[in-house]
């Protein structure tokens, strides 16, 4: 747990994604919906852990980029430059 805090909020909402999503992939191993071949059931662990915590991490670092732009633009009463014409 000690390394939890040295990783960043879009990779910390990644993995816990990602163990959501392999406790699924394992009830559905459990009802049958994945043969019972061992290279099977590690595909299908591989491939909703690793999907989930791509698609989770990157719309978490997206959304953490928007706000970090939000953040450094000027404050809404400041006076706006004219284009130049």
């Amino acid at each position: 747990m000690e390394r939890l805090k040295y990783l960043s909020g879009p990779v910390k909402i990644g993995l816990a994604t990602a163990a959501i999503a392999i406790l699924l992939v394992i009830i559905g191993i459990i009802r049958g919906n994945v043969p019972a071949n061992p290279l099977s059931i590690l595909m299908a662990l591989l491939i909703g852990g690793v999907s989930w915590f791509v698609v989770a991490w990157a719309i978490a670092t997206a959304a953490r980029d928007v706000e970090s732009d939000l953040d450094t633009e000027s404050p809404p009463n400041a006076p706006k430059s004219q284009p130049k014409t």
